[in-house]
């Protein structure tokens, strides 16, 4: 089940090591998920569970990767 990732710790973990190029994993269900954890420094995510259950699709990573 996918409830979205552990924003806070993602947090507390990038502001604790700046310099750490960070991917989240577990808990990415949608693309505001995605948008969230660029915004707070993550380098990038597991995605997996989310596209095979169709949660998000492979254009709309594609475009989120463009930005």
């Amino acid at each position: 089940k996918l409830e979205g990732p552990s924003i806070e710790l993602y947090k507390n973990i990038i502001r604790k090591f700046p310099d750490l190029h960070f991917i989240a994993s577990g808990g990415v269900s949608s693309m505001k998920d995605l948008e969230e954890l660029r915004e707070m420094g993550c380098k990038g995510a597991i995605v997996g569970k989310a596209i095979y259950e169709n949660r998000i699709s492979l254009q709309e990573l594609q475009i989120i990767n463009n930005q």
